[in-house]
């Protein structure tokens, strides 16, 4: 019983001890927008949490009123919101109208979604250079949030 207590409290220890004073975790918000010319009334958004010290984001994204299904999706940067700009890190299928995942940034990259400056792409078959853009940032003004 006491080796199971001491290993409890060890692992307990290691736990708080790993995690350094900087840490930060970042929420982040965009709702999609439609780009390159579609017209479709795109409704939904992207949610997003930045782990600083794991240089990890955990995104989710529900999509809706898109031309078709999504045929490739991306976290591209940096580039500010109407920009456009190349890919950090693709995001991987299958594709559906509902994603959750998380993608491994270099520091790099976190400095620019920390900066605002990195957008999630949906990229359809009408629309191959990106259909529907949600620019992530910490500011809720205008946004809505759907997703819990």
């Amino acid at each position: 019983m006491r080796t199971g207590l001491l290993l409890t409290t060890l692992a307990l220890g290691l736990s708080t001890t790993a995690l350094p004073a900087s840490a930060e975790t970042l929420h982040l918000f965009g709702p999609f927008k439609d780009e390159h010319g579609a017209t479709a009334p795109i409704k939904g958004s992207a949610s997003a949490m930045l782990d600083t010290t794991k240089n990890t984001l955990t995104y989710r994204f529900e999509d809706n009123g898109l031309s078709g299904p999504v045929t490739a999706a991306h976290l591209h940067g940096p580039a500010a919101d109407g920009q456009d700009a190349g890919v950090l890190a693709p995001i991987d299928g299958p594709y559906t109208t509902r994603m959750t995942g998380t993608l491994q940034l270099t520091p790099e990259q976190v400095k620019e979604v920390q900066a605002g400056q990195s957008y999630i792409n949906l990229h359809t078959e009408k629309y191959p250079d990106g259909e529907a853009r949600a620019q992530l940032t910490t500011d809720l003004t205008g946004h809505k949030h759907h997703m819990e």
